[in-house]
């Protein structure tokens, strides 16, 4: 099968590159799906998983990707929940051969079934988006109606799923990013709009709730702006920022079949819209990648026509 791969971590995007790899086989509680569409996150040549195993031993070369969209082609043993044909989404293993391939295996519980009223692009630009914006807000911010967050990034993958489920929930969302991000951070439902450039974060006043997905001095100043009782939330990486009257979360995303169930069913009855940026076929991602066009939304890769 083809697979994008990564051997080089010096390298960077320039290492990737699409070879044949051997087609996986189904272990015990695995299913194999052929890929019909994959998400990217491109911070994943900064994560640790993608490099080694978990007891830190090289692992490369790497096949990139951890979203996905798909079919059922095999089960292994033990395998309960799915069958051969049915269509699914979810995500690979962190430290698992990923998405960016023509089939990848997958423990059964990573995935959830996808509606045929939605299509595999949409269905691979959700997990990582759809979960961590879950995850953040409800189990580890334990957003209520009434509240205020500070949303960043608001106009990209993670961010619009944010202001979205977090408006869905009852809540005043203040979303940022660039100047150019204003008009589409609103549509996806920010009640206002901060220019991290341009507009002074400290005139916000006082949240209950920030999502980070920046980090550094953007995430020192919104701890800052933490009513007591209230949650900083990252997805970024560990940090010791505390607010001063409040809690700090950093969390690594899991998949839940529950979770990513629910978060289809409001795309398919209109609550939730994807934020799909660029899509490439298989063969032209790798140059995708290296491209210094910048991304807005999920980077999907299209694996079967």
């Amino acid at each position: 099968m083809k697979a994008i791969v990564i051997a080089d971590q010096a390298a960077g995007a320039a290492g990737m590159k699409l070879v044949e790899r051997p087609e996986p086989q189904a272990a015990i509680n695995d299913v194999v799906v052929e890929v019909h569409a994959a998400g990217f996150v491109n911070t994943e040549l900064d994560w640790p998983s993608t490099w080694t195993d978990r007891t830190f031993r090289d692992r490369t070369p790497s096949i990139l990707g951890h979203e996905l969209a798909g079919v059922v082609t095999a089960l292994g043993y033990g395998t309960t929940g799915l069958s051969i044909g049915q269509r699914v989404f979810g995500l690979s293993g962190w430290y698992r051969d990923g998405t960016l391939a023509e089939y990848v295996a997958v423990e059964s519980r990573n995935l959830a079934p996808l509606p045929g009223d939605v299509d595999f692009t949409e269905g691979a630009s959700l997990p990582i988006s759809g979960l961590t914006a879950w995850q953040g807000l409800f189990q580890h911010g334990r957003l209520q109606a009434g509240q205020t967050v500070l949303a960043h990034g608001a106009a990209g993958a993670v961010g619009s799923i944010v202001t979205q489920l977090a408006r869905e929930a009852g809540a005043y969302v203040i979303g940022t990013g660039r100047a150019a991000d204003r008009q589409k951070a609103l549509d996806f439902g920010a009640n206002e709009f901060v220019d991290l450039g341009n507009d002074t974060l400290e005139d916000v006043g006082g949240v209950d709730l920030v999502f980070d997905v920046i980090g550094g001095d953007v995430q020192r100043r919104s701890a800052a702006l933490i009513r007591a009782g209230g949650t900083l939330v990252t997805a970024v990486r560990p940090t010791d920022i505390r607010p001063v009257d409040g809690l700090t979360v950093d969390f690594v995303v899991e998949a839940d079949r529950a979770q990513l169930s629910e978060i289809v069913q409001r795309v398919r009855d209109g609550r939730l819209r994807t934020n799909v940026g660029k899509v490439s076929s298989l063969d032209d991602a790798v140059a995708s990648f290296n491209s210094t066009e910048r991304r807005a939304g999920k980077t999907v890769i299209r694996v079967l026509p």
